[in-house]
């Protein structure tokens, strides 16, 4: 299934040693299925993770940490918190 797949894959990129911004794409994805799997507390994880994540490697202001901060609150909404 979709789930197993994302998180091979992202285990598989981070043994690797891949570039940190493919592993935060597949984070970012990997939090998507969480979430629409309903499993919104690990998809809060992801998200946080992926935000502090682009957060240090673009900067406050990049346009992907933008993009992150705002599916964070998302998550954070799905949760009502």
């Amino acid at each position: 299934d979709a789930l197993s797949v994302r998180e091979a894959e992202l285990a598989m990129r981070r043994r690797l040693g891949d570039r940190e911004s493919n592993i935060l794409a597949v984070q970012s994805n990997l939090a998507a299925t969480y979430r629409s799997l309903g499993r919104f507390e690990e998809a809060l994880q992801m998200k946080r993770d992926g935000y502090t994540g682009h957060l240090n490697l673009y900067g406050t202001e990049h346009r992907e940490t933008l993009i992150e901060a705002n599916n964070y609150a998302a998550s954070l909404l799905d949760l009502q918190r």
